[in-house]
């Protein structure tokens, strides 16, 4: 948690900027596994967090940005729950560490809601991304639930990207302590990864090196030889000389902020000559992107260099053929790169995706596309100091694709078929590192993982 003042200062911001009504920010819920007490692991709302500090359950925030009145609603812990969870603070204590006078019980919310309501104030909430979090706003505001949705203020949304958006100080510090971890994290997994193991017990390394700095995952980690599965969450396969094995995993630190860092790596000890070749393909993207990143600079164009630079090399390989500029326009790239070039990153490891990725990611002039592969880039809009970003951009070669284009005939005058043929086995590649755009261009947060075919070799050896 930040000083008191952080949390006032923001939600002061935020009452500016929204200027009429009262903001409601709901915390989130404990969610049952399997009967009532037995919960899966609590994450809070990150906008809450952002703005109200407290990882409690069940609390809500309100800020009247006529009156400049904050409130938390929450209720203080029965001694049946004292004995099961131990003494807590108390909702009054709670509300002093972020800087909030007033508090009251949980029920009283909807008291003051639908007053609002019926005096003709606007109620700005964001739009939920759980089910408890509809049925709980349906009840508040008299609307059902079918509807709650609709009722998402874009004002308030556009006003919370407008302020994560762009990290401050104390927040990069965070960061960096996330990502520091997540590279512990996968260095482990380079140095420890054996032919004959499991896929899961590498999972075991990169879970239990977090755990050792006090951190949980940011997501569920991939872990798999299988990398031409995007997001492929099977830790079942024995891995086997030969294989290249794909981790991307990351870290959220004890503050909520998070890092995401991707390494993909021989079983073996040393790369075979034919996944050295691709492999300093996807890392001569990697490094023309980063070259690449300063305030001003369209992500999107980016991204697109980074499909031209994969093409292009590819062409060596004999897998790709004629006018690179073309193929691009025309979308060939995305036989091997189908995904985005990275996203935003913070208290979220996609940073505030839950309030619409054409709100972060792109702008009233730049829409995101729905052609494929490009539909896939979470961020395209031009890169600000203070933005935390990822950078990954990686070859995944899909039998199923390759079949489907084939039969097509898609694409035939840039992608040579009769060679793509002999890759099918080959797997996917991804080099994911993080970074913050500075005034001069952009920093890489954390400490260095092995990137470079000799550092990788040298860390397996």
């Amino acid at each position: 948690m930040f000083r008191s003042e952080t949390y006032k200062n923001r939600r002061a911001q935020l009452s500016k900027d929204v200027n009429e009504g009262i903001i409601l920010l709901l915390g989130n819920t404990e969610s049952s596994m399997n009967f009532a007490d037995n919960h899966y692991h609590f994450v809070q709302d990150s906008s809450f967090r952002y703005f109200f500090g407290l990882i409690n359950p069940d609390i809500a925030g309100i800020i009247d940005c006529d009156s400049g009145e904050e409130m938390l609603f929450g209720d203080d812990l029965t001694i049946d729950q004292i004995v099961w969870t131990g003494f807590q603070p108390t909702m009054k204590e709670l509300a002093e560490q972020v800087g909030i006078d007033k508090t009251a019980p949980f029920a009283k919310l909807a008291e003051l809601v639908q007053k609002a309501l019926a005096d003709g104030r606007t109620v700005h909430y964001l739009p939920p991304y759980r089910a408890t979090q509809r049925i709980t706003l349906s009840n508040l505001t008299n609307q059902a639930v079918s509807k709650v949705d609709e009722g998402a203020s874009v004002k308030l949304i556009k006003a919370i990207v407008k302020q994560r958006n762009i990290k401050t100080t104390e927040e990069i510090e965070e960061l960096e302590k996330a990502v520091d971890i997540t590279a512990q994290m996968h260095i482990a997994a380079m140095q420890h990864t054996r032919p004959g193991m499991k896929e899961y017990e590498v999972g075991a390394i990169v879970q239990n090196t977090a755990k050792m700095h006090g951190a949980e995952l940011s997501f569920p980690m991939i872990i798999t030889k299988d990398g031409q599965t995007l997001h492929n969450h099977y830790q079942g396969n024995t891995l086997k000389s030969g294989d290249l094995l794909l981790c991307d995993s990351g870290a959220q630190a004890v503050s909520g902020y998070c890092g995401d860092m991707t390494r993909t790596f021989p079983v073996d000890k040393k790369f075979t000559s034919r996944q050295a070749e691709l492999y300093q393909i996807a890392l001569d993207a990697h490094e023309a992107a980063i070259k690449e990143l300063a305030p001003g600079k369209r992500f999107k164009d980016i991204h697109l260099l980074a499909g031209k630079t994969i093409f292009e090399g590819l062409k060596a390989v004999g897998l790709t053929k004629g006018d690179t500029e073309s193929a691009v326009a025309a979308g060939a790239h995305t036989m091997f790169m189908q995904t985005g070039l990275g996203h935003m990153m913070g208290m979220d490891v996609h940073d505030m995706e839950n309030l619409g990725e054409p709100y972060v990611g792109y702008t009233d002039e730049l829409k995101k596309s729905t052609e494929f592969g490009l539909k896939s880039l979470r961020l395209g809009k031009a890169l600000e100091a203070g933005n935390v970003i990822t950078v990954e951009p990686g070859i995944y070669i899909i039998p199923q694709l390759i079949d489907l284009w084939k039969s097509e005939k898609k694409y035939e005058e840039f992608i040579n078929y009769d060679e793509l043929e002999k890759y099918k086995d080959f797997g996917g590649i991804r080099i994911e590192e993080d970074f913050v755009i500075t005034d001069e261009g952009a920093k890489m947060l954390g400490r260095q993982v092995p990137k470079t075919i000799a550092d990788v070799e040298n860390t397996r050896a």
